[in-house]
């Protein structure tokens, strides 16, 4: 029987566990290395077709306009995709979100939204469309798109679209929200942001060596309730903001070593723990709604 919605459909948040920028291409989009970690903390969507062939949004998302949303801008790329294929539109689709993932706070909330929207979609649609083919139209729209599709801990490098599965680590994370929304471009547009990192292997990534954010000083100088937290964060485990910000966390053996530093977090900032993920929940929610 063909699946007419898809309702508690995760989208996860990530970490990087590290990030390098070690070149600028000639078009401005700057070079990267990171590995990206899943975590059992993110926002949840649902999804029902409708009647007609409209995408429509039916939650409201302060700070985003429907027609900017990559949720949106990735149904109706695939819809077009689908129409390549079939010659017809597909039905449209209700999305509604439940937001958990602050904007601005490189956990990579949008991307991971866009992500999941792709694979409901795909399912919904039975589009059939395989993951490198949803990577390819997730790409031109954001970054980090792509790994959310791939669904497992990665080396990624280019400008995040070339991955490369690796060992995760198993823990937890404590993560804090400093409190601030920190814009992507003002980061990689800095005059003394440092883009000459010497590439490394994913060799040296799991021996541990060198790594760092190169975002970070940047992020902590123009924005100082980042370099707060990471301060505070610091005093407790091994912290490092995650992507071009505001987000600080740390790794921590087990729940309990997070919960006690969680307990401890000042009560200015939101704090919450998450666990590492091996693989991304949609993969296993759509194999369940498959059978």
């Amino acid at each position: 029987m063909a699946l007419t919605s898809l309702h508690g459909c995760p989208a996860p948040a990530k970490l990087n566990l590290f990030l390098h920028v070690t070149g600028r291409r000639p078009d401005g989009y700057h070079l990267l290395q990171s590995v990206f970690q899943l975590i059992d903390h993110g926002d949840t969507l649902d999804f029902d077709l409708r009647s007609d062939e409209r995408i429509v949004r039916v939650s409201d998302v302060p700070g985003v306009p429907e027609e900017q949303d990559l949720i949106v801008r990735a149904l109706r790329a695939l819809q077009a995709e689908y129409r390549r294929r079939h010659g017809r539109l597909p039905p449209g689709i209700d999305v509604r979100i439940d937001k958990r993932l602050p904007m601005g706070g490189g956990l990579g909330g949008g991307s991971s939204d866009a992500a999941t929207a792709l694979m409901a979609a795909n399912a919904l649609w039975q589009a059939g469309l395989r993951d490198a083919e949803l990577m390819a139209i997730g790409l031109p729209l954001g970054a980090d798109i792509p790994f959310f599709l791939f669904g497992e801990t990665a080396f990624a490098e280019g400008v995040g679209e070339a991955l490369q599965a690796v060992p995760g680590p198993d823990c937890w994370y404590v993560v804090i929200e400093p409190g601030v929304t920190v814009p992507t471009a003002a980061i990689f547009t800095a005059p003394d942001l440092t883009r000459n990192t010497k590439p490394i292997t994913v060799a040296d990534f799991l021996g541990r060596q060198a790594l760092r954010n190169d975002l970070q000083d940047v992020a902590t100088r123009l924005f100082p309730p980042v370099a707060e937290a990471v301060e505070w964060l610091s005093g407790h485990g091994a912290a490092r903001m995650t992507g071009s910000g505001a987000c600080v966390f740390s790794a921590f053996s087990s729940e309990q070593e997070a919960e006690q530093v969680l307990k401890k977090v000042p009560a200015k900032w939101i704090a919450w723990k998450a666990k590492s993920l091996t693989k991304h929940p949609m993969k296993s929610l759509l194999q369940i709604n498959e059978l």
